[in-house]
């Protein structure tokens, strides 16, 4: 079976880390589900593999990270949650929303998502989760997950996306990395690094011409001893259930279920995920509501 795969990998002297993530099921199953226009599948696919990379960085079966990107552009908010092994879901407001392509010919993410913000929540268990921002660069979604790192947690990294949407509205492939450094980090490694990121082409280019996760460690570390830290199977996964929804409705309160219920009709609820239906009759409205508690 195909799946998904975070590849990690870090230098010999454990200064740096690199992860790369082949996601193109994931983006795939994502257009699968929202139906999204070129652009839209573009900025998703971006979106999901940052927000899958970055969530295989937290420790806990229990901890996930959000990633929320609020622009001004025609395709509205990109909401994606990943669990700590990379299992990650998400939509766009807008998915049937395009822009022509630009001059270049490649897709106008940055103007399809515009000016805002971006947002990273990472809830580990705590009483309230960890909230961090930053203003939108480009609304490319690389350079503003770079922008974060530098802003938000004062991590020198360096972000790359790629999507590439074929003529059937299908994912040819989909993939991305993160470099970050690690504390101690050599000045000779620093340097072979930006050598090495600024001789680099393009994630679909690469992905195109059959590179492999360990040909992406090799040329962004090259002149650098590295070693594989290990590989992840990842997919689009959502964690909705009826039950979930269930307790959403209870969370409504008495009065909103009442009116539900005196309306007489079944009631049907969407994930925005993945879209699963799931529907409430009068009756079930009224064993919740003899649940509630205000």
């Amino acid at each position: 079976m195909i799946t998904s795969q975070i590849h990690r990998y870090i230098t010999s002297d454990g200064s740096a880390r690199l992860i790369f993530a082949d996601t193109t099921v994931i983006t795939q199953k994502a257009m699968d589900i929202h139906g999204t226009s070129p652009t839209a599948s573009a900025a998703l696919g971006r979106a999901l593999t940052a927000t899958s990379i970055m969530g295989s960085l937290m420790k806990n079966p229990t901890d996930s990270l959000t990633l929320r990107i609020k622009g001004d552009g025609v395709l509205g908010a990109i909401v994606c949650v990943s669990d700590y092994e990379g299992n990650v879901r998400g939509y766009v407001d807008n998915p049937l929303a395009d822009l022509p392509s630009r001059p270049d010919g490649k897709l106008d993410v940055g103007g399809a998502v515009g000016r805002g913000t971006l947002y990273i929540m990472r809830d580990v268990g705590g009483r309230e989760p960890y909230v961090g921002m930053c203003e939108l660069v480009s609304g490319e979604i690389a350079e503003d997950v770079t922008e974060y790192f530098a802003q938000s947690e004062q991590t020198p990294s360096v972000c790359a996306l790629g999507v590439l949407v074929g003529r059937e509205a299908n994912c040819i492939c989909s993939g991305g990395f993160l470099i970050q450094l690690l504390p101690g980090t050599w000045e000779e490694t620093v340097d072979a690094i930006e050598r090495n990121v600024q001789g680099f082409t393009s994630v679909t280019a690469l992905m195109r011409e059959g590179k492999t996760a360990d040909d992406f460690a090799s040329i962004l570390f090259n002149g650098i001893e590295f070693e594989k830290f290990d590989t992840i199977n990842t997919e689009f996964r959502c964690n909705c259930s009826k039950e979930s929804y269930a307790r959403g409705i209870i969370s409504l309160g008495n009065k909103e279920i009442d009116a539900m219920i005196e309306e007489g009709k079944t009631i049907e609820t969407q994930c925005v995920f993945c879209g699963n239906t799931y529907t409430f009759s009068v009756e079930e409205l009224k064993k919740l509501r003899q649940k509630t508690t205000h």
